[in-house]
């Protein structure tokens, strides 16, 4: 009798526990997986998301885009070509390894070499010629050029260990698991490509235990089934709420919606530098003899025929806002806003028949589909505005990995995608500048863009440790993109989230990262 009832308090005080148990798990609805699980494979937001994770770099940056310390505790700046670093005591990787002054070198040295990649960390250390090891704790970057972004560039890369990750590590030993080992405050699991990532809380984490032991991700690339999934309790977050199902979340009680502007610019890149475009042509289907988007009069035909307010408050119902340039409205050293582009339909046709198109063409854009919320449907929004400036245009939407391979390769006339950045200057020397892989510039440069009046000032700003002189040259190489019309800006997006009420309270971010490490339980 006494052995029964102990077995039934015992049985008693599991199931109470078992709602402070259940509180221990989150799992997460996510809209793009990563390509790979190799930190250095693809600069990409849904890789970093679920990267930092697992792994750490040395500074974070916070949602005011301010660096804070994580394996670095502080950096300095000695003289405009040496900084110096300090480097966190008792970091650990998850098998035990300690982390070491080499691992810096070590990693720095990767970055550029990792094959195959469709867009590299290089700009985050194109500057450094050399690292001194001055002691267990304390290293310097020596650079070959002043570089005011040092701080910025620092949170870029996710730092591996030369003890355990070796020569030349494969992408694919990432992605595996075997080498997916990191110093962050989750542990890998396992990783089932396109499907789902589980990670467990690392227990031996220099910093603040994370409150959720065990983090599941689904990977649900289809809008309405994720809000399935959180509606029916499958999930207890979802990123990218489609824009349809925010109002019915805001007022049903058991949710509750996460919101914040962000710093991600949606925009087109035509193909303006080749003679001839693979997906152009007249309109009874014929190729083209030349290449009508390397006119800057049919880009700005093209950009005039967009009606962005349209967009931002149709599409978008208000979760977007028309853009005004290639850079966020919150980003440093953006021009002064000046409205949105402008649309204007007649001067769109008369831009057209100006450059020798009365009769318009043909135009197929691609895109991405399960990236951002609604790309698809803004997609076919883009191609009826087209259509009725004259140029008739077809949609392919693309899974994302596909999109970015082949945009890679040169195979697309005109593609849509879009870049996250606290800072002006940054989609500059990553998407516009002239592509230079050693000087780590253009490493999203897919249609190979070229222009001085963009290069020119935008190299003297990359060395100009004064501000206030920067800013002048990162404004005198914004205006000259947006006179050529080099790109399209479209729209910029706010992000949200919405999730059970009861489950998670989310941080929201800016660069659209939906990550373990900025949920936490209510109360």
């Amino acid at each position: 009798m006494a052995k029964g009832m102990a077995g039934a308090a015992l049985a008693a005080l599991m199931l109470a526990g078992a709602p402070a148990a259940a509180q221990r798990t989150l799992t997460m609805a996510v809209q793009t997986p990563p390509s790979a699980l190799d930190p250095h494979y693809h600069n990409t937001t849904n890789n970093t998301m679920m990267l930092m994770q697992i792994y750490e770099r040395l500074f974070e940056l916070d949602n005011k885009a301010v660096p804070q310390p994580r394996l670095a505790e502080s950096m300095r700046a000695i003289d405009d070509r040496t900084w110096e670093i300090r480097l966190r005591q008792g970091v650990r990787f998850h098998d035990g390894t300690p982390l070491e002054a080499e691992d810096i070198p070590y990693t720095f040295a990767r970055i550029p070499t990792v094959p195959n990649s469709p867009a590299l960390y290089t700009p985050a250390v194109r500057t450094i010629s050399r690292i001194e090891i001055v002691n267990p704790s304390t290293i310097r970057l020596h650079t070959h050029e002043p570089n005011p972004l040092m701080h910025f560039d620092m949170a870029a890369p996710f730092i591996l260990s030369r003890r355990i990750h070796g020569p030349n590590p494969a992408t694919s030993d990432f992605t595996s698991g075997r080498l997916a080992i990191g110093t962050g405050p989750y542990r890998l699991v396992s990783f089932a490509q396109n499907e789902r990532l589980e990670i467990r809380r690392n227990e031996t984490y220099w910093g603040p235990a994370e409150p959720w032991e065990r983090v599941t991700v689904r990977f649900i690339p289809q809008a309405a089934a994720r809000t399935a999934a959180l509606l029916a309790g499958e999930v207890d977050l979802i990123d990218y709420v489609p824009v349809q199902d925010v109002e019915n979340l805001r007022r049903d009680p058991r949710f509750a919606l996460f919101e914040v502007d962000s710093v991600t610019f949606v925009y087109l890149f035509p193909d303006s530098m080749r003679d001839t475009s693979p997906f152009v042509a007249d309109r009874a289907g014929n190729p083209l003899p030349r290449n009508p988007l390397a006119d800057r009069r049919v880009r700005e035909a093209l950009s005039l025929a967009i009606n962005r307010e349209a967009i931002a408050t149709r599409l978008y119902q208000g979760l977007a806002a028309p853009a005004d340039q290639f850079a966020a409205p919150i980003a440093e050293h953006r021009l002064p806003t000046q409205g949105p582009l402008p649309h204007d339909l007649a001067r769109a046709r008369a831009l057209l028949a100006e450059a020798g198109y009365p009769d318009g063409f043909r135009l197929t854009i691609h895109g991405p589909n399960g990236f951002f919320p609604s790309d698809q449907a803004l997609l076919q929004a883009l191609a009826q505005q087209f259509t009725r400036a004259g140029v008739e245009t077809t949609v392919q939407a693309l899974p994302p990995a596909n999109l970015f391979t082949r945009a890679t390769n040169r195979e697309f006339s005109l593609f849509m995608t879009y870049f996250s950045s606290f800072l002006t200057i940054n989609p500059l020397r990553q998407v516009v500048a002239t592509r230079n892989p050693e000087a780590g510039l253009g490493p999203f440069n897919r249609q190979r863009y070229s222009n001085p009046a963009i290069d020119e000032p935008l190299r003297e700003a990359l060395i100009t440790m004064d501000p206030e002189r920067r800013q002048v040259l990162t404004h005198q190489a914004a205006r000259a993109l947006l006179e050529d019309k080099g790109v399209l800006p479209v729209i910029f997006l706010r992000n949200t989230w919405a999730g059970r009420r009861d489950r998670v309270v989310y941080d929201p971010s800016p660069l659209n990262h939906t990550s373990a490490v900025h949920a936490r339980p209510p109360g």
